[in-house]
């Protein structure tokens, strides 16, 4: 489906078109300092078809666009880039995976976004506000672009570092270990969701400052380099969060086994206090004949009172040690 379509020149907005047949473009191509700027949201293979003659896109990377769930990326195809890129939200309590496909040449750039309700409007009225920059080209819109992606992060991940403080604070607490150690995994899913797609960032970008910047870029290299400084920012902050996890982890087992050893100790200590009591009670039912204690009047009162000493003695060594 078409979202907008908006021609641009010189920095300036020429004009919102909305055309029944993207042929109907070619005339803004042609113009000098002008390009197009079109945003799609899931399109069928016969949607992108038109666009991909008008800007003679390549099949792979059309068919990369069409088919969805890649890897973020940045390939070039002549003078043309194609970047990919993640959308990461957090909905119904629960991270959302999107995908948003860049096209990028001279004179246009083509996105199309998949599976993910997050809209770019707030990155065409910043370059808008922005002239100066926008004259720069296709190049500035797709910084844009990743910028504000990148920028999704940031909440994310802070999300993600206050439920894991959340979860912090109930290690130590008795009984709750269960609970802590499916949402410890839950966050670890979350964590890693995350991290497959700043991880591959990092390695696009790249591409795109320093060294052979591609041709398309020459002029916006150092934004890209902002861009990558956010993205580092963002993986350190994952790993700082890696690192908690993973002792939060650990600390959460050993309260487990903690808590096992305790169980284990209060069911040994009651068994050698139980143990002792059937010790005396299998003496006396022997039912030997000459047993003289059989004969003794108090002897029945005696047994029982000598079984009951012994296990309360039991009982306040065990106290004392901890183990009841």
């Amino acid at each position: 489906m078409l979202i907008n379509c908006t021609a641009y020149q010189a920095g300036q907005k020429l004009a919102d078109l909305s055309p029944t047949r993207p042929e109907e473009l070619a005339t803004y191509l042609e113009q000098p300092d002008c390009f197009i700027w079109v945003a799609l949201r899931d399109p069928e293979a016969a949607e992108l078809e038109p666009w991909r003659r008008l800007f003679n896109l390549h099949p792979l990377a059309v068919e990369d666009a069409h088919n969805g769930h890649q890897r973020p990326k940045v390939e070039e195809y002549g003078q043309d880039l194609f970047a990919v890129m993640h959308l990461v939200d957090w909905v119904g309590g629960d991270l959302s995976l999107g995908e948003v496909c860049v096209f990028c040449g001279h004179n246009y750039v083509l996105s199309v976004r998949r599976e993910s309700k997050l809209h770019f409007l707030g990155v065409r009225e910043r370059c808008e506000r922005e002239p100066e920059l926008l004259a720069h080209g296709p190049s500035f819109v797709l910084y844009a672009l990743m910028d504000a992606v990148v920028d999704r992060y940031f909440p994310i991940v802070d999300l993600l570092g206050s439920e894991l403080e959340e979860i912090e604070q109930s290690i130590f607490v008795r009984g709750a270990q269960l609970d802590n150690i499916k949402r410890l995994y839950e966050l670890k899913r979350r964590l890693m969701l995350l991290r497959r797609a700043v991880a591959p960032m990092l390695e696009m970008l790249s591409k795109l400052h320093g060294g052979r910047i591609p041709p398309l870029c020459a002029r916006t290299g150092e934004y890209f380099r902002d861009v990558a400084d956010h993205l580092a920012r963002i993986e350190a902050a994952i790993e700082s969060v890696r690192d908690t996890l993973a002792t939060a982890i650990q600390a959460n087992l050993s309260m487990v086994a903690i808590e096992d050893s305790n169980v284990t100790k209060r069911l040994a200590a009651w068994a050698g206090i139980f143990a002792a009591a059937t010790a005396f009670a299998g003496i006396w039912g022997m039912n030997f004949e000459h047993m003289p204690e059989l004969k003794w009047l108090f002897g029945y009162p005696m047994a029982l009172g000598l079984i009951a000493t012994v296990c309360v003695g039991l009982w306040w060594r065990f106290r004392r040690a901890g183990w009841l």
